[in-house]
């Protein structure tokens, strides 16, 4: 008896199956190209550049936010040395 297949299913692919489940079994099942092979790689460098926006604005929020914190410790060092070292 064979062993059953451990294939990994991406939500794309269960996308493309309720979509049009011909195009799913072309594709995934009989391995055939898409037709339109240089829009998906037009998307998946879409997708590339967005992810590196959201990690640069993830980079650039965190940033602020450590600014604001010593910002605000400043402040506070700066009222006790100005009201109780006086």
């Amino acid at each position: 008896m064979s062993k059953p297949s451990r294939r990994v299913i991406r939500a794309s692919e269960i996308g493309q199956f309720a979509y049009c489940p011909r195009a799913w079994y072309l594709g995934s099942v009989l391995g055939l190209p898409s037709a339109n092979v240089a829009d998906l790689e037009a998307g998946t460098e879409t997708h590339r550049r967005h992810g590196r926006k959201v990690y640069l604005a993830l980079v650039l929020q965190r940033v602020g936010i450590a600014l604001a914190a010593l910002g605000a410790l400043a402040l506070v060092l700066w009222a006790i040395a100005r009201l109780g070292g006086g």
